[in-house]
């Protein structure tokens, strides 16, 4: 469909991929010229920040380990002024999106390269976006300098991650691709990317509930995480992104579990608008309806599929409207305040309706 026109522009990140490949971290480091890195992770990943920390020996400058989810804006500033002090010449994020972002707003005033070893699918390894959050509003941007240099997947850091969360994760991961393939900015290559990542994950995501520690389901998940992250790193989103960025930043919703529970509702609003992307969707997932399969796929893995899961608050449903109508932003379906209220309540009750009115 995009290949009589389109711009493309790679992301120069060094991927280094394999099951025990968190041991090179020392050598990466010194391909970067780094000498002083200073290690960021949240509590949960403290032993893995620690265990870096030991493995890079005299070029670890300290470890933060209180990163958290949306990126509040005391915590940045609180971490800058540890690079500073302790004069740190690299970032190393070793968790999920919360030590990813919260590296990423060190890196965005100071420049620091990044080295990202994540440990979910949440894919903000592979893209140049970063979020704070303050007042209760989270604020999101496009910056190259935060885009990691360098990131290490290693699939056995996933074999910790809770099968819950795994879960929602890597349908998080799966809403990168989903809203990519409608995306203004898609073009071939990030379609097959998108089409690849989602067919990964939803072949991978069913064997790591019922095995956990199978590492080739967990290397595969991964494998589809980066591909998937890949796309959110070089093509725009629309209205999935948006919604979830106001009901995690506003009302403090988990990040994944959100994006689980609102992506087969926005794919809904929009599939009239997108018909090739739902087609594309539906062939990787290996079912007959965009929406309908991501639902149905949320619901057999265990996942939420409801807001009022999450603890948003049915009183808080039209200040959500309201804000995910305000700032205008590109979707390939009109934003409308009606409908969009309406689609939260629908997310609100874990009920999906695909029979949304044509747009235009």
């Amino acid at each position: 469909m995009h290949a009589s026109e389109f711009v493309y522009g790679g992301r120069a990140v060094r991927v280094v991929f394999g099951a025990g490949k968190r041991a090179t971290i020392a050598d990466e480091a010194r391909l970067l010229g780094a000498g002083r890195a200073l290690v960021i992770s949240g509590a949960e990943q403290r032993a893995l920040g620690k265990s870096l920390c030991d493995t890079l020996g005299d070029a670890c400058a300290g470890l933060f380990d209180r990163a958290a989810m949306h990126v509040p804006a005391e915590l940045a500033r609180e971490a800058r002024e540890l690079a500073t002090q302790v004069r740190a010449d690299c970032i190393v994020a070793a968790g999920g999106g919360s030590a990813i972002g919260l590296a990423k707003a060190i890196a965005l005033t100071s420049g620091l390269p990044i080295i990202a070893v994540p440990t979910t699918y949440a894919g903000s390894e592979m893209t140049p976006i970063y979020g704070l959050t303050e007042d209760g509003l989270k604020r999101t941007g496009n910056d190259l300098r935060v885009l990691p240099k360098t990131v290490i997947y290693d699939p056995e850091l996933t074999l910790s991650l809770p099968t819950a969360l795994s879960v929602t994760s890597g349908i998080n991961a799966i809403a990168h691709a989903a809203e990519g393939l409608y995306s203004r900015d898609a073009n071939p290559v990030t379609d097959l990317f998108a089409h690849e990542g989602i067919a990964a994950l939803a072949g991978s995501l069913p064997i790591i509930v019922r095995e956990p520690s199978n590492i080739e389901a967990r290397a595969r998940a991964l494998y589809g995480a980066w591909l998937c992250g890949t796309v959110l790193g070089a093509v725009g989103m629309a209205l999935h992104h948006k919604l979830c960025h106001t009901l995690g930043g506003t009302f403090d919703l988990p990040h994944a579990p959100t994006h689980t529970v609102v992506l087969a509702h926005a794919l809904a609003y929009n599939a009239s608008a997108a018909p090739h992307a739902m087609a594309r969707i539906a062939d990787a997932l290996g079912c007959d309806d965009a929406p309908t399969g991501i639902h149905l796929l949320a619901r057999e893995l265990g996942a939420p599929v409801s807001l009022a899961a999450l603890g948003m608050r049915e009183a808080d449903l039209d200040r959500a409207a309201d804000l995910a109508c305000q700032n205008a932003y590109w979707n390939p379906r009109p934003i409308e305040r009606a409908p969009i209220r309406a689609l939260l309540q629908r997310a609100f009750d874990g009920s999906l309706r695909t029979d949304t009115p044509r747009a235009g």
